[in-house]
Order: C-alpha cells, then structure tokens, then sequence
C-alpha cells in the first residue's frame, strides 16, 4: 500500500492512461479524484472501477482555466487536502505543417497541454507548501524529446514546453518535500490515440494502421507501450522512496527516443 493515506487528482482520468495510473493509485491505497469532459463517462468509469467512497468525479475540460482551477479546489474539498496531482489530459487536433498551422489549432494546443499543466500545477502548490508534501507528475510524450514528425509541431512545442516547467517547479519546491517529474511515453493506443490519431496519420500520408505500426517500429521493444507501463513509473515518483527523484523526463517508451 504504497500510496496510504494520500489523495490524488487525475486530470482526464476516465479512460486510457489516466484511468490506469487510477485504479493503480486506488490499489495502492489512495483516494483519487477523476477529471473529464463527460459527466457519463465519469459515473461509468467510477463504477467500472468499484472503488466506493474512495473515488471521486468532477466534469471539466482542461482547456479552460476555470475548469481545471475548479478541479483542484473540488478535490480539496472533498477529500481534505491533494498530495499527488497528475497533469495527464492533453492533446491536439487541426494538424498541419508550421506553413499552415491554424491559429486555433495552436491556441487550443497551448491551453490543452501547457497552460492546463500550469493551471493545476499553480493551484495544488498552494495546498501542497505549507504541509511540505507533494507530488506533481505530468504525462508528457516521447515527443517532448525530439522533433521528427511533420504536422505536430503545435503537440511538439507545447510538450517541450511542459518539460521546462517541470523542471522549474523541481527547482523551487525541492527544499520543500514536493517532487515534479514528466512521463514520457511512446505511443499507447488509447481512446484519444484512436480519435485524433487518424487525423494525424492522414496529415502524414499514411492510414493510421501504417502510422501505428510506424510507432512500433521506431521502439527497441517493436511493439507499442501499454497503460500499466506507464503508470507503474506514476507510482514509483507518487510515493516515498520516489522522492530522491525530481526534475526527471522519465522514458516509458521501448527505446523509440532518439
């Protein structure tokens, strides 16, 4: 029970890699609140998951500051306090080469990944400092490490971006027992990897099956990552022999970065 006694907020929580780092922090002892756009899916994934009073749903959509700054504060509220907070929900849609990038593809980029991560990061710490605890962990991206894929540079940038912040908020609060790590996986075919992913590899001028295998070839392990690989690194930095570890752009992906 490596996480007893803490509580947890995930953002995007319902399904793919969220719902997983969930129901392992749910194993592993702790109390976890769930962000998501759909109210629907929230009930559904609180039931599927059986965790009773230990689980809890707020509707959101992390593009918007309100939302997300409401999302802490409502996990504050009903559980007591927050000591993990997982920056996962991000994303981007309207791919194009930098030539014709949309300005509303950029900006709904920027408030999905960095600014969302910002937003909750800046409103846990101020929970998190005067007890001297905490743990932010921020799902980044293999891509947050190279730039070698046309028509995502919005996604490139922004995850890029996350990785500086991360580091910043290691720097500041170290002293102060509160870690900040980024997770940067490979490709996991999640449920927002089979919506957007489509739309990506059609930019790329592939079928999304050739872009999927593309993923797995560029990998040591020749296959994609899965949930559970990534959120067993979320349980090793949430909890306390995780603390030595901070400022780190952790690879769960196979071998893919360059």
């Amino acid at each position: 029970m490596k996480l007893e006694g803490k509580v947890a907020a995930i953002t995007g929580g319902t399904r793919g890699i969220g719902r997983g780092i969930a129901e392992l922090f749910l194993a592993e002892g702790a109390k976890v609140v769930i962000n998501g756009r759909t109210p629907e899916k929230g009930v559904q994934a609180l039931e599927e998951m059986h965790a009773g009073a230990d689980a809890y749903f707020i509707a959101g959509d992390v593009r918007r500051q309100a939302d997300v700054e409401a999302f802490v504060e409502g996990t504050i509220s009903h559980f007591g306090r927050i000591d993990i907070l997982v920056n996962n929900a991000g994303g981007s849609s309207g791919f194009a080469p930098v030539a014709e990038l949309s300005d509303e593809a950029w900006n709904e980029a920027l408030n999905w990944m960095l600014n969302a991560t910002f937003w909750g990061t800046r409103r846990a710490l101020k929970n998190m400092i005067p007890r001297r605890w905490g743990r932010i962990i921020n799902i980044s991206s293999v891509e947050g490490k190279q730039a070698n894929k046309t028509s995502v540079a919005h996604y490139i940038t922004n995850k890029h971006a996350i990785h500086g912040l991360t580091k910043a908020v290691a720097f500041e609060n170290g002293e102060l027992g509160i870690t900040c790590n980024a997770i940067c996986p490979g490709a996991v075919e999640t449920d927002l990897m089979t919506n957007t992913g489509p739309a990506a590899a059609e930019a790329l001028g592939m079928t999304y099956e050739q872009y999927i295998q593309d993923y797995a070839q560029d990998a040591a392990i020749k296959r994609l990552n899965t949930v559970q690989e990534i959120a067993a690194m979320a349980l090793l930095v949430a909890s306390e022999v995780g603390g030595g570890i901070t400022g780190a752009l952790l690879d769960v992906n196979g071998g893919t970065a360059l």
